[in-house]
């Protein structure tokens, strides 16, 4: 099956077809850091981790660039913050922070976060602050070619001019009248701009924010706009096209719509796909802090091991809205709980001394490629991931060894292909501790099918309430039984 992706821009399911062929480029938006990573950050990270793994998997080199905005109007807001509120010595200490340096703080926070649930790191992550004269260049771009402009009022401020671009509003199909006016000044200031709607590309420095928040350039002191920014570090790493521009349904208008404008309006033809990943909500409402229905990733860890969480988190079709609810972790436990079972049971079987050893990399089964390839269809590819768990199961129930020995490869680069055998721990068969559980709870139910087998029902159920009083959760099944570990 060909490869296919949904492309906002074209708002259809395209063949995805390289620029240079065997390779792949992806950009995807990164973290604003202002703050600890948020369930939204993270769902986006994994979904295009997933994409990236499939595209390598489908073999392709795939390079990747994910940004960090590391200076922002709301980072300069929280150092100031912190600074206002003044410095305690206490255990309650108010840290007086400079922006740079919460930036970078938070900034470790995301990669601590990405690496305990297996996202990859990038081919590169480059920060916005290191990309001024690449932004300069955009900028004067830009007003050669007629579609930006220095504030009116000569503040310093540099416009995109929105109306001398006729295809503003592409990307989200809007009309231009229909549009609210771009936050970039208070209404007093309104008379910077030749139009409400036009975005700043340049920020002039304003009394009160840091020196150190401020770079020269030949419209006057200050520093770049949101939006400029991803535009002049995807075209430095990938040049002025490539292949797929990804990042969260929230980003899509103003950040892309704007992004997508000024990149094509400078010449640059820009991404051939736009892909974007759904929202996470609390049981069916968006999540919000003020009215307390909100989870973070850290919550989550507290909760579920790092292979539980990002099961949970990339479950759901990418497109899709992720619903969280306070049995969402209990359920994808369960479900990593199956998958690890099989794997300790087969690996037993197949071999001695506890130690089996994987290929580099195999192949999935066929209808996991297709789920695969359609969009990144991930709900019915683990569909098919735990369906050849129960087929292993049952194989090796029926003590059939090379079917069961196919079914374990076939999980096995399964998960690899979804990023589930490279989180930091969960895995129960990863662990010394829980394999030698797994010896004793399957010699125990061996005994157990014996006392069935003749019908000695006292010793059957005394040998499950043993395993019980454990802790040890079994199922009886048509292809026999089944255990788990008992969950709070």
């Amino acid at each position: 099956m060909t490869l296919r992706f949904y492309d906002t821009a074209s708002a259809e399911v395209r063949n995805f077809v390289p620029l240079v062929e065997g390779k792949a480029s992806l950009y995807y938006c990164g973290a604003t850091v202002q703050g600890m990573p948020h369930v939204g950050h993270i769902r986006s990270a994994i979904a295009f981790d997933q994409l990236t793994r499939w595209l390598a998997y489908r073999g392709f080199r795939v390079t990747v660039v994910r940004n960090v905005t590391d200076i922002d109007d709301k980072i300069l807001a929280k150092s100031a913050e912190s600074f206002e509120a003044g410095f305690d010595s206490g255990p309650d200490a108010v840290r007086e922070e400079e922006w740079w340096a919460l930036a970078y703080r938070y900034e470790q926070e995301f990669l601590k976060a990405y690496d305990t649930l297996g996202v990859s790191r990038p081919t590169y992550e480059p920060r916005a602050t290191g990309h001024i004269p690449e932004m300069h260049a955009l900028i004067s771009q830009l007003i050669d070619r007629g579609h930006a402009y220095p504030a009116l009022d000569g503040s310093g401020d540099v416009y995109f001019d929105v109306r001398s671009w006729s295809k503003y509003g592409a990307l989200t199909r809007q009309n231009i009248d229909d549009m609210q006016a771009a936050p970039d000044v208070e209404a007093q200031f309104s008379n910077r701009k030749k139009d409400p709607r036009d975005f700043a590309l340049w920020k002039g420095s304003k009394e009160g924010e840091p020196t150190t928040a401020s770079w020269a350039s030949p419209w006057g002191a200050g520093r770049p706009g949101w939006h400029l920014e991803c535009s002049a570090m995807v075209t430095k790493y990938l040049g002025t096209e490539f292949d797929i521009h990804g990042g969260g349904l929230d980003l899509r208008f103003p950040h892309h719509e704007n992004e997508m404008a000024q990149s094509q309006a400078a010449g640059h033809p820009f991404a051939s796909f736009w892909m974007h990943n759904g929202m996470v909500t609390y049981q069916g409402e968006k999540m919000s802090k003020s009215i307390g229905n909100t989870i973070s990733p850290a919550e989550m860890l507290e909760l579920a091991s790092p292979r539980v969480v990002r099961y949970y988190l990339g479950q759901a079709h990418y497109r899709s809205v992720l619903d969280y609810r306070p049995t969402s972790l209990q359920e994808a436990a369960a479900a990593v709980e199956r998958i690890d079972g099989f794997i300790s049971r087969a690996v037993r079987a197949l071999s001695s001394g506890g130690e089996y050893s994987f290929a580099t990399y195999g192949t999935v089964p066929e209808p996991f490629e297709r789920a695969m390839d359609d969009d990144l269809n991930v709900p019915q590819a683990l569909a098919v991931l735990h369906e050849t768990v129960r087929s292993g199961n049952t194989a090796l129930t029926e003590g059939k060894l090379e079917e069961a020995r196919q079914a374990l490869h076939y999980v096995h680069d399964m998960l690899r292909v979804l990023g589930l055998n490279d989180v930091a721990s969960g895995s129960v068969a990863d662990t010394r501790e829980s394999a030698a559980l797994s010896v004793l709870v399957e010699a125990q139910l061996a005994a157990r099918a014996d006392a069935r087998a003749t019908k000695d029902w006292t010793a059957s159920d005394a040998i499950r309430d043993t395993l019980v009083a454990a802790g040890v959760v079994v199922e009886d099944g048509p292809d026999g039984p089944t255990w788990s570990l008992k969950r709070d």
